[in-house]
């Protein structure tokens, strides 16, 4: 009885040091077979338009993109 209650105590104590793990290291979760991608499928939605926070994030990586051409423009080699 001692060794399931030992187990069953490092199984409760694993799960919040692994949540802590995958919040510290701000990744997504991904499997080994690629997802998505591998089968060349680009979103998981059948939507028209982009949502708002992906139309946000292509804007501000449409800035960025000038930002670094104004830069390299003037650029003092």
């Amino acid at each position: 009885m001692s060794t399931f209650i030992l187990a069953f105590a490092l199984f409760l104590l694993m799960v919040p040091v692994m949540a802590i793990g995958y919040i510290l290291q701000r990744k997504t979760i991904a499997g080994s077979c690629g997802g998505l991608g591998a089968l060349g499928i680009s979103k998981a939605c059948d939507c028209p338009e982009p949502c708002d926070r992906k139309k946000a994030r292509m804007e501000r990586e449409e800035k960025r993109q000038i930002k670094i051409k104004e830069w390299q423009d003037n650029q003092i080699l």
